[in-house]
Parts: structure tokens; sequence; C-alpha cells
């Protein structure tokens, strides 16, 4: 018996105001200039206010390598975003998030340079905690660290961080500072 080929990972596109427009293969709307797409972030916190960042495998064909939020990722279409976010959060990192919750939505352009790929993103965010020990997929991820908003600056500034991220983490900030103790310092 043949191998039937996977089927392509479909994206839900979106218009301006995140209403949708149709679907479109992962890649294919990641080419430049791409197409603006439904996409979600995640920002997982442990008991102590420590955002959970994970340094993206090597393997992966979309800013490989790089350190970004907690777990990212683009919903079916037809999926809510918070079962996506949850569903994506399961299969990264091994562990259901706690508390999660919504945390607004940001739309951004961010080519990335190595690639040539194009986040056009019409972005859900997430802010939840971490209460039991994580186990990455290793095809997902290379590693993972915890960090307080002064590591996560020194961090930053000599490591190599996804495009998207500064835009996510500013965007989510007023959730986060509801789910991370008063003097977390985010």
């Amino acid at each position: 018996m043949a191998l039937q080929p996977a089927a392509p990972i479909m994206l839900e596109l979106v218009d301006e105001s995140g209403t949708t427009t149709g679907t479109a293969e992962k890649l294919a709307a990641h080419q430049a200039p791409g197409q603006l797409h439904r996409a979600f972030s995640v920002f997982l916190f442990d008991e102590r206010g420590r955002l959970l960042l994970q340094q993206r495998a090597l393997g992966k064909y979309h800013s490989p390598g790089v350190w970004s939020n907690s777990c990212c990722g683009h919903p079916y279409p037809g999926e809510p975003p918070f079962v996506a976010a949850a569903r994506r959060v399961g299969e990264e990192l091994g562990i259901a998030p706690a508390l999660l919750q919504e945390a607004g939505t940001v739309r951004y352009n961010h080519p990335d340079p190595a690639s040539g790929l194009v986040e056009q993103e019409y972005n859900h965010l997430f802010v939840g905690r971490v209460t039991a020990p994580t186990e990455p997929a290793p095809e997902e991820i290379a590693d993972l660290a915890f960090v307080t908003p002064q590591e996560l600056k020194e961090r930053h500034d000599r490591d190599t961080f996804s495009a998207w991220f500064m835009t996510v983490l500013d965007a989510a900030r007023p959730g986060i500072r509801e789910v991370t103790p008063s003097d977390a310092g985010w």
C-alpha cells in the first residue's frame, strides 16, 4: 500500500477586524508579502511570576533556534483560538496550562530576514500558569528557561528572539499583570 501524503496544514485568513475571510495553506500564508491570518501566543508563568521562554527547535522551517514566548501557533480553520492555545501547550510543552485566560489581540506584520517568511498575523494573546513539570516535544522545542523581567532583558540583549516576541509581549502585559504576583515586575 502506498503512503498518502500528509494533508496540508490550513490556516484561517482574516480581515483587519479578525473576521474570517477564507483559508490558505500554512507555508503559502507566510510567503512574502504574507496573508493576514489568525494566530495565537501564550505566556505562561510559574508561581514566582517568572516567564517560561522556549527556544524553537533547530529543525523548524520558520525561525529555528530563536527564543520566543511559551507557546505560539495557529488555530485550525473554525477552531476557537482558546482551544488551539490549550491544545498546542499540551502538544509542545506536555502540560495543561492552569488559569489560562485571554489577554487581548494584536495585529502585526513582521518579516523574518533569515527565512524570508512573513508573519502577517491577527494574534490572540493568552496568559496562564505552569503548575506541573514540562515535557517539551523535541521536534518543537530545543530548550526552556524561566526568566524574571531583568533576566529577560539580559537574555534579549544577547540572544536571538523571534521577530514577533516583543510585539506580543508588550500587547499582553496588562493580562500578564493579572496572573503574576504584584512584585514580579511585569
